[in-house]
């Protein structure tokens, strides 16, 4: 590959960057990184730091972690540094943890697993990509334009030297950060055979960035896109799910469906395209149009089940469409969707506990509707469903996206502000033993008993134990032997 004469920036970047509007907290990410790299270079080694950290201070933002690379040797960086993990020593990468007590915090307080430590990349060069994913072999270098060749896009190939701020761009990537281009380093097809993963991650850096994709890189795409198939289902779900809840979900499945990605990845999401709606209900558009507008609402930070919620809310409708004389409709769009939706939850290799809520969100979603006719008893457990807030988030968004009429969101947040907790959730006046003292026999019309005393409990006709005994003795007679 042919590189340009290397350009040299000079700048100086602060420690901690405060963005407006956002408080963020003092990285002793960069620091430590940076000490790294001073103790490499006392020993006689190239170090640099590199990839997206230098891309974002660049770009003044705050980098979520902090990436080295030298051309020591991994046993070299082992023996420099005792504490080490060696996760990836065979591709040159060995990771050296942060003290604990100088860990990255995210805004909210948490610490972002890769932010407790720097990953430390010997220069390389890669030879084969037989799976499509890692390479066959590595060759360490002390060049640092091989490393670079090996890199993915442009605005990832910048390395810089922490001390005295200069930036080595070999490939044009300062000029396409300034661009707003999104690049491969080299040939695009080249680039995207040796790591597929590679053409969900531009998608999803062009959509983080609102980055155009460089037309050769976006017809690469196109050609490449069924080629997918050949990253584990795990990588495609935490692509996807970065770009859901990274702040522009929209523009991301926009370039998903543009670079013929979509309908490799999601084709239940591509076939909503062209699925009508009826115009009183839905002047926005068809499905599509309705979706990625729930897309462009979503909340940031979001949470990845109320994103995926958000996508698969309506995933039922196409399967479903008819026209009937009085307007389109979609029967029975609900049931069909639960059951496509644990399918793609299934297939992506979802967890249990985020599949389940992922489903719950597309079962309640239309429930809204009758929220200002529900009974107390049924108000009250649909007020008190798990995650309940992701269930009106949704709703919210929902309705922002088609006809705007919030009031019953309104009517929820009014009745979740006027319930008090113990109203909310009572303690139980019966339990299976109460019944049993009764002379009840367990079984199934055990669940039936219970829940008939509950919704009276929640409907505030019953207000005592014997309250409870007397209703269940008179609504369900015992049954003779």
């Amino acid at each position: 590959m042919c590189f340009q004469r290397p350009v040299l920036f000079t700048q100086d970047f602060p420690y901690a960057i405060d963005f407006p509007g956002h408080h963020t907290r003092v990285s002793q990410a960069k620091p430590f990184a940076i000490s790294i790299v001073r103790a490499l270079r006392e020993r006689g080694h190239q170090a640099y730091l590199c990839g997206g950290c230098v891309r974002d201070l660049l770009l003044g933002r705050e980098p979520a972690d902090y990436d080295v690379t030298t051309d020591a040797h991994p046993e070299e960086v082992m023996h420099i540094f005792p504490e080490t993990y060696a996760v990836g020593a065979q591709f040159g990468v060995v990771l050296v943890p942060l003290p604990k007590t100088d860990a990255v915090e995210n805004i909210n307080g948490s610490v972002s697993p890769k932010a407790r430590v720097v990953e430390v990349a010997t220069f390389r060069s890669d030879v084969g990509y037989s799976d499509g994913r890692h390479p066959d072999e590595v060759r360490f270098s002390k060049d640092p334009r091989e490393d670079v060749a090996r890199r993915d896009f442009t605005i990832n190939g910048l390395l810089m030297d922490p001390v005295s701020g200069e930036v080595l761009d070999f490939v044009e990537g300062r000029k396409d950060l300034e661009a707003g281009i999104l690049r491969t380093i080299g040939d695009p097809a080249q680039r995207f055979a040796e790591d597929k993963l590679r053409m969900l991650r531009a998608v999803r850096f062009a959509a983080r960035f609102g980055y155009r994709i460089d037309p050769p890189t976006l017809e690469a795409m196109q050609k490449m896109s069924s080629q997918i198939h050949q990253v584990s289902r795990e990588r495609v779900r935490e692509e996807l799910t970065k770009m859901l809840t990274e702040g522009r979900a929209r523009q991301a499945f926009l370039l998903l469906d543009e670079s013929d990605l979509l309908f490799e990845v999601l084709p239940e999401i591509a076939a909503m395209k062209g699925v009508e709606q009826p115009p009183q209900y839905h002047p926005e558009g068809d499905v599509f149009v309705h979706t990625l507008l729930l897309l462009e609402n979503l909340p940031h930070p979001c949470p990845p089940t109320l994103a995926w919620g958000a996508l698969l809310h309506d995933v039922g409708k196409p399967p479903t469409f008819r026209v009937a004389p009085d307007r389109i409709r979609f029967d029975g769009h609900v049931e069909v969707g639960m059951k496509m939706t644990e399918a793609i939850c299934r297939r992506l290799r979802f967890s249990n506990e985020d599949t389940e809520q992922i489903i719950e969100l597309v079962h309640q979603h239309m429930r809204f509707g009758q929220i200002t006719r529900m009974k107390e008893s049924t108000l009250k457990k649909f007020l008190r469903l798990p995650k309940f807030e992701e269930h009106l988030d949704l709703h919210r968004m929902d309705c922002q996206s088609s006809h705007g009429d919030l009031s019953s969101y309104r009517f929820a947040q009014e009745q979740l502000a006027a319930i008090p907790p113990e109203k909310m959730r009572p303690a139980p006046l019966l339990n299976g033993r109460d019944l049993i003292a009764l002379g009840y026999v367990p079984g199934p019309r055990f669940k039936e008993i219970l829940t008939a005393v509950e919704d009276a409990q929640l409907e505030g006709r019953l207000q005592s134990k014997p309250d409870a005994m007397h209703l269940v003795q008179s609504e369900f007679p015992l049954r003779q032997a």
